[in-house]
């Protein structure tokens, strides 16, 4: 995930004329002092670029213009100085296609109560231009997040760095390519969606592949180039004595470490950020690829089983918001309950595919029979997840729009030992309770495959899902069952009311 290197956040400081030649200049070194500031404050995980200050409609339309132009532009910062008078901006904004974040400060902290005369308040005046700024962004409809405090609080900084890292997912699905190995999971509803529509409000294509297509790469790998994978995968990982060289079931190591060559090389050649698979279309295929997508979502590729294009999708751009942040990103599913009362937990797992970002341990590599998809015995590595908070999400298509549904959660270490469960799982408490979380998500139509994230907060999210027009439904330790539902309907009456309308 090296793309983010070459991005960076623009800021423009919005002005005017009326000031004179002096307080312009004044401004753009203040601009200049607080974009070398909040760069070395090392809580941003992109540069503030200063582009300059704004003063013409004209100025306004340009710069808006070149940040859309620019590839390495993921985002715009707004801050109006001085007054800047907001019909100076209509033409910009209408045509800004980046995500915007208003940023309502200003140069100094305190008040020189000694020293303060009409040629301060004229300068400093952000509490009267970003009010004028705000007005026009809301009369115009214009999504945005806004940052309040001033630029040296590191609070304010943890703020932007949590939007800069939804814009840089945003600007990571702009083009970005997924494919299919297969169709969806025979009669499965939630993983089903209109790709169409994604790639035109989203930015990224799904297409599909046939499974023989990734087969034609995988014959092509070498016998020693397996070899040296699974080299790797013993100095990395504990192997099961069988799996070792000379054991009875190397075999089937050396064809997962073909596997995940051949897979790897196809998303290469593809350009592709992410993939699914089905164990329904294996044609050709001598066993589920389980290891293989472990590894490859390791890395940072978005993935998800039975053909869910929108989980991968959205693992991939949690795994691009989380970047350099300890802990993982996972393509999850709900899988089974313990329903003690007082202390019910949730066991989440798949068959095979599961990251071991989400892992302290060293994970044991392993072989076992899969009783579905009629293939050979598949290898995968088996972990629990580091305790810890988290949460889960949820994309689904509600059919006239997309719903983004976030689950807070508490993980824990299992209470006891599972020997028999050959695959990596998580266990974890649901916020605010399971009756209430559970039966939220159920209210609200989410699915059952989600993103787990150790590393990012709700804000994140709510920021991607802002950027992204999505519909944002958070599950936390606030969310009381009644208020939800209704939460639900109001959003229902919205987005049918904007079907009638007209979509925004």
């Amino acid at each position: 995930m090296n793309e983010s290197k070459s991005l960076s956040i623009w800021l423009i400081v919005g002005s005017q004329h009326l000031y004179g030649t002096q307080v312009i200049q004044e401004v753009e070194q203040h601009a200049q002092v607080m974009a070398a500031g909040l760069n070395s404050s090392g809580q941003i995980c992109l540069p503030i670029c200063f582009r300059g200050v704004a003063t013409t409609p004209e100025e306004i339309y340009r710069f808006c213009q070149e940040a859309n132009a620019s590839p390495d532009c993921a985002g715009v910062i707004c801050w109006m100085h001085t007054f800047s008078p907001a019909k100076m901006w209509i033409q910009g904004l209408k045509a800004l296609q980046k995500p915007l974040l208003h940023f309502h400060t200003q140069f100094n902290r305190d008040i020189p109560w000694d020293t303060i005369d009409m040629d301060f308040m004229n300068l400093n005046q952000s509490a009267h231009g970003d009010r004028e700024f705000a007005h026009l962004l809301t009369r115009m409809g214009k999504a945005r997040k806004v940052v309040v405090g001033h630029w040296q609080d590191a609070k304010v900084q943890q703020e932007m760095d949590i939007w800069c890292r939804a814009a840089m997912a945003w600007h990571d699905w702009q083009g970005a390519r997924f494919v299919r190995f297969g169709d969806n999971m025979r009669q499965v509803a939630v993983t089903e969606g209109d790709k169409v529509e994604a790639e035109f409000r989203l930015g990224f294509s799904v297409n599909t592949h046939g499974v023989g297509d990734l087969v034609a790469e995988i014959t092509k790998v070498k016998d020693h180039e397996a070899e040296e994978l699974c080299g790797l995968y013993e100095s990395l990982y504990r192997l099961q004595p069988e799996l070792k060289k000379g054991g009875q079931r190397r075999a089937a190591l050396l064809e997962a470490a073909r596997i995940e060559i051949g897979l790897r090389r196809f998303l290469q050649q593809g350009g592709y950020k992410g993939f699914t698979d089905t164990f329904e279309d294996l044609h050709g295929l001598k066993q589920l690829p389980g290891i293989a997508v472990q590894r490859l979502m390791q890395d940072g590729y978005g993935f998800g089983a039975e053909g869910d294009w929108k989980t991968a999708a959205l693992v991939r751009a949690m795994k691009v918001m989380a970047s350099g942040l300890p802990g993982g990103n996972s393509f999850m599913e709900d899988y089974t309950y313990h329903l003690e009362p007082g202390h019910e937990m949730v066991l989440g797992a798949h068959m095979l595919e599961i990251c071991p970002s989400i892992t302290s341990q060293q994970p044991s590599c392993e072989i076992h029979p899969l009783s579905i998809g009629g293939k050979e015995d598949p290898v995968r590595l088996v972990f629990d997840a580091a305790p810890g908070p988290a949460l889960n999400a949820s994309l689904v298509d509600m059919g006239d729009h997309l719903r983004l549904l976030v689950n807070e959660v508490e993980t824990l270490l299992p209470p006891q030992p599972l020997p028999r469960l050959p695959v990596a799982r998580a266990i974890w408490k649901p916020h605010p309770d399971f009756q209430t979380a559970c039966a939220a998500w159920l209210m609200a139509g989410g699915a059952h495959h989600t993103c787990f994230s150790q590393n990012l907060q709700i804000a994140h999210l709510r920021d991607f899902a802002r950027i992204a027009g999505i519909e944002y439904l958070v599950i936390d330790r606030h969310t009381r069952l009644h208020a939800f539902e209704q939460e639900i309907q109001l959003s229902n009456c919205y987005y049918a009311l904007r079907g009638l309308f007209g979509k925004a």
